[in-house]
């Protein structure tokens, strides 16, 4: 079953990581940049059964939906690895449907706007979750854990990685800040 489809050129491929690909990449890539797509924004909107929570108690991951714009990382895989790069990410990412592989411009901050692989939450699967109040997606993020950890060290190392290329996500920060009352009641 192949969803992505790699040119059969010498071009190197470029992956657009908004998420856990940010700091756990998986796969080698030759150059990281800090890169903007315009047009999707990341959410906490798809439902995880298996890495981050359960079927019974699903936790939350990012999706890219539609309008606005994300910050994240641009790898560049070397034209020679890009296959095994995409299968991975096959592997990793499709396991479920819930994402569409797509290539989308990655604006690099010069001139440069290669296209470059991501994964766009489908709105039409199951696990889509439609936007909610953030304190109720900070109550289901704090209690869920799956084969990855738990959900809440998923969004914190997201923020983390995402302030360490100076870049502030409000609406993950709010997030955050509603887990941190969750963790002290007399903060509320």
């Amino acid at each position: 079953m192949r969803h992505i489809n790699i040119p059969q050129d010498d071009q190197p491929l470029w992956v657009f990581g908004y998420g856990s690909l940010m700091w756990n990449p998986g796969f080698e890539h030759d150059a990281r940049h800090i890169a903007t797509v315009y047009g999707l924004h990341r959410r906490l909107c798809v439902a995880s059964i298996r890495y981050r929570g359960t079927p019974e108690a699903p936790g939350l991951v990012l999706g890219l939906d539609l309008g606005g714009s994300c910050r994240g990382y641009a790898f560049r895989v070397p034209a020679d690895i890009k296959h095994s790069v995409a299968q991975y990410l096959e592997e990793r990412e499709m396991l479920n449907g819930v994402y569409k592989p797509v290539f989308v411009r990655a604006c690099l901050g010069d001139d440069n706007r290669p296209l470059a692989l991501t994964f766009r939450a489908r709105r039409d699967h199951p696990q889509y979750i439609p936007p909610t109040c953030e304190k109720t997606l900070a109550l289901r993020v704090s209690r869920c854990e799956g084969l990855r950890g738990n959900n809440r060290d998923y969004v914190l190392s997201t923020i983390n990685e995402l302030n360490s290329m100076g870049f502030e996500d409000r609406a993950l920060q709010r997030i955050a800040g509603h887990l941190s009352d969750i963790d002290n009641p007399e903060n509320c």
